[in-house]
Formats: C-alpha cells, structure tokens, sequence
C-alpha cells in the first residue's frame, strides 16, 4: 500500500492534481496554501541557475508598431502607429542545466522584456502555442519528470512518459513536441506564442481576450533528429553561437507580432475553454491580426548582466494588458518573480537590464544588494508628506466568478484528445512518419508496465491512425493495447 501524501508539516494532502478555484474556471484562490507551498518549494530547488530554462541566449532590439490598436487596448507600447519600444530577449530550452546542449529535443522559451513609457511589459512563451498542463499544481512534477531521477541522475524516457501517460491534458503538446517542431534549426526560424490568453482593455472600458503570435520572418526551419544529433556532438551552444553570429554579422532576425482578438463574451462562450493553455482558439474563427514587429539587432554587451541577470516575469503588466483567469498563468503570476527572489536576491528589479525605463517610487525599501533606495522619500502611506500616490486609471478591469470554492479541475468542454488529432491530420505524410519514428525511440525506451498502453490509448483516441502507427512501430497488439486497464 503506497504512503500518504502530506505537506512537510506532515498534515495529509486531499487533492494533488488540482488547485482551488473560484468556479471550475478560475480565478486560483490565495487560500490554497498547498498551491503556494508547492510552487515556494520548488522555484528554491536550484542554487544559482534557474530551475527551468537554465540554458538560454539572447540579444537586444526593439519593437515597432505597424498598427495601432487603440480600439482595443490603451497599453502605450500597442498605440501609435511607429512607435518604437526598446526590448530584450530571451530563448532557452525547459529541461536541461547550463551546460546541456541547446540542440535536443525540447520545447524553447520565447520571452521579452518590453522597456515601455509605462513600465516594463513582459511575455514569457514558448514556441508552441500550448502547454503540457493546465493547472499550476502541476507544474513542478512535471518539471521534475523531465529532469533528472534521484537515484542515477540520468534523465530519462520513464519518468516523462510516466508522467505524460498519466497526464492527458499534455497529449496536444505533446504531439507538438514529438513532431518537427521540437527540434527547430535555429532560435531565428522559430515562432513563438504569449500561449496564454490575456485580456486586454481599452480607454473606454471595453475588455477583450486575446492571443499572442510571433511570426519568424525568416521561416520556420527545423532539423531532422540525424542532423541535430549531429550537431550537438559538434556544438553544444549551436543555436546559440547561431543567432549570435547572425546579428554580429548584420543578419538581424525579425518577428511580426500578430493576435487573434476575441470579444468578452464570445471568448467565455467559444467552443473550447480559452483558458485552458493545452488548447488553442482556431484560425478561422478569430484570424490572426497584425500589430508590429519585432527586430534583434544588437548582442549582448556583456552576457551575464544582460541575459543570465535577466528576470522575466508575466506579472509584469502595463495598464491596458492584464491576465486572464487562466489557472497556469495566474501561478506564474506568483511563481516566476519568486524565484528570482531566491535566484537573484530580493532586489533584482534593480539590476540595469531589468530597471524599467521610467522613474520607480513606490514604499519598498532595503534587503539585500539594494542600490537604488529611494534617499530620503517617506516609506510609508498613508502619509502627509506628498508620497507617490495611486493611479486610478491603471486598475484592472474586474472580471465576474461564480462556483464553489475547492480543489477542481476545468469542467468547460473537457477533451484533451480532439485538438491532438486535429494537429496530427494538419502534418504532412513526411512530418507524420518522422513523429512516429520519434515517439517509437523515445517511448520505445519505457521499461515501467503500463506506460506504452496508456500512452497509446491517448495517440488513439486522438486519430486511431495515430495510435494504431504507434502501436506497430512499437510492436505491440493494438487489441491488447486498447483493453489495457490500470
């Protein structure tokens, strides 16, 4: 009989899988203190490099807009046709340390620190469109499985298809993953995607949800698996030393920045459930609208101080963007600036590449490695002595939540199967057979019982062509497979 599960205070866990809630949609509730303890717990896991996406590079550019679009949102950066915005960004991969080649199969990260009139904006993505999980509680378990087993410090095939297996929301990207998009040929052909849905408002009021899409304007170009095993016995920086020379040699890759806009109500009414990161809202209903573009035009001058030192965090808003009640999102909103507290120190706002570009004064003072201590300013409100004082048209737009309050998982038109196999009928016969083969040498692998059939209940259920190709490569009997019970 397996062990209780407890918090390590040693009371007993109820509910592992999903975070407590205001309604089966969200918004997550502060109450949830396993939630907070889980994700305080494991953004301290690493000393010093980031706990994911330790691996990175970047450079530094700037964003135009080439459309304004005052009709929806009031954010500074997103109004004024021509108006250019000073950013850094960042690529990395998820799963491996510092020194893990950059060129293995991986989904990469895709961020940006905007350096607006109105703060600092930042969008931390990735280059799919969707994620593994939906669900915050989540998140470190599955990191876990991608990392490395505790006992032989290998990473290995059984502990992320273990997971993956048990996990069925994460079948859509994990299509993505096995496919050629998990091995592009550079950070520069790449595109990548805010995944999450955000909100944004206008002057007026009005509130819509949207989705971010960069669009590489060199083309998405991926490697086969022989080339990138080729490549990374030659390079274990590749894609890095690749963007690098790129842009030192005047080759200064872009991305066009597109969203899909949905109306407050449309959105809560589509089809899918547009806070659900493991699903992605169709072309054809809300097409993908232009907005500006993104240009790298200049390495970093000094690696560490510009992308190693560098803190992104989507709770960094601007009036005008804010964030939906996606229940990944809003425990990024706690967890990503956390661990840069642990990482950096508690004062790593203030290091140059992440200072905003406009004068700070709020009541925060002193902690570790404090350099800019506001002098003489009062620290405290309310005050009689002209502190800073609030800004009303920054407050966000409130959003209205019904339903119970506890642990549940999304409940608005559940299916983690069908968007799956709409991406696998989307691949070529080409791009078909080389996922096949991928998942063939990667779940091929698993030794733990049980693991292949349920993974392959899931491929099935997607397309049955899918689970029945997988199946095969695996030589395994689909019959057998399909009654597998756990």
């Amino acid at each position: 009989m397996a062990d209780k599960l407890t918090t390590e205070a040693g009371q007993p866990w109820a509910n592992n899988e999903h975070s407590q809630t205001a309604g089966s949609r969200g918004p997550v509730l502060m109450q949830d203190y396993d939630l907070l303890e889980k994700l305080a717990h494991f953004d301290r896991e690493r000393i010093p490099e980031r706990v994911v996406h330790a691996k990175g590079a970047g450079a530094k550019g700037y964003f135009e807009l080439l459309n304004d679009m005052s009709a929806y949102t009031k954010a500074d950066l997103f109004n004024g046709v021509g108006k250019k915005t000073p950013l850094i960004m960042r690529f990395s991969q998820v799963a491996g340390e510092k020194g893990y080649p950059d060129t293995v199969r991986d989904v990469r990260g895709f961020s940006m620190k905007f350096y607006t009139q109105e703060g600092n904006y930042d969008i931390v993505g990735n280059n799919t469109p969707i994620f593994f999980v939906n669900d915050p509680l989540k998140f470190p378990d599955f990191i876990h499985s991608q990392k490395r087993d505790p006992k032989t410090n290998r990473r290995t095939q059984n502990m992320q298809w273990d997971f993956w297996s048990h996990s069925p929301e994460s079948l859509h990207q994990v299509t993505y993953l096995m496919g050629d998009r998990g091995l592009p040929a550079s950070f520069r052909t790449m595109n990548g995607y805010g995944s999450h849905t955000f909100k944004w408002v206008n002057q007026q009021g009005e509130q819509f949800w949207i989705k971010y899409h960069f669009i590489a304007d060199q083309g998405v170009k991926n490697m086969t698996a022989a080339a990138a095993e080729q490549v990374t016995l030659k390079n274990l920086d590749y894609l890095q030393d690749d963007l690098y020379d790129a842009i030192e040699t005047g080759d200064s890759p872009s991305w066009t920045l597109y969203v899909q806009i949905m109306p407050y109500q449309a959105g809560l009414d589509y089809q899918w459930d547009i806070f659900d990161v493991t699903k992605v809202v169709a072309h054809k209903d809300y097409p993908l609208i232009k907005v500006g573009r993104i240009t790298l035009n200049e390495n970093p001058t000094n690696n560490f101080t510009d992308i190693e030192e560098a803190a992104m965090s989507p709770a960094n808003f601007v009036p005008g963007v804010e964030p939906s009640p996606d229940k990944l999102l809003q425990g990024r909103l706690f967890s990503y600036k956390d661990t840069q507290r642990y990482r950096l120190g508690v004062n790593f706002e203030d290091l140059p590449v992440n200072k905003p570009i406009v004068p700070v004064h709020n009541y925060e003072r002193d902690g570790y490695m404090k350099a800019d201590n506001q002098g003489a300013a009062v620290n405290y409100e309310p005050n009689s002595l002209n502190g800073p004082q609030e800004v009303p048209d920054a407050a966000i737009k409130s959003v209205t939540v019904t339903g119970d309050a506890q642990a549940q998982p999304y409940a608005h038109h559940v299916d983690y199967t069908t968007q799956a196999g709409d991406l696998y009928r989307l691949m070529s016969t080409a791009e078909q057979a080389r996922l096949i083969e991928t998942i063939k040498n990667a779940l091929g692998q698993v030794t733990l019982p049980g693991v292949k059939e349920l993974e392959i209940q899931q491929f099935y259920a997607a397309d049955p062509t899918y689970g029945t190709r997988v199946a095969k490569a695996l030589n395994l009997d689909l019959e057998t497979v399909l009654s597998y019970r756990e």
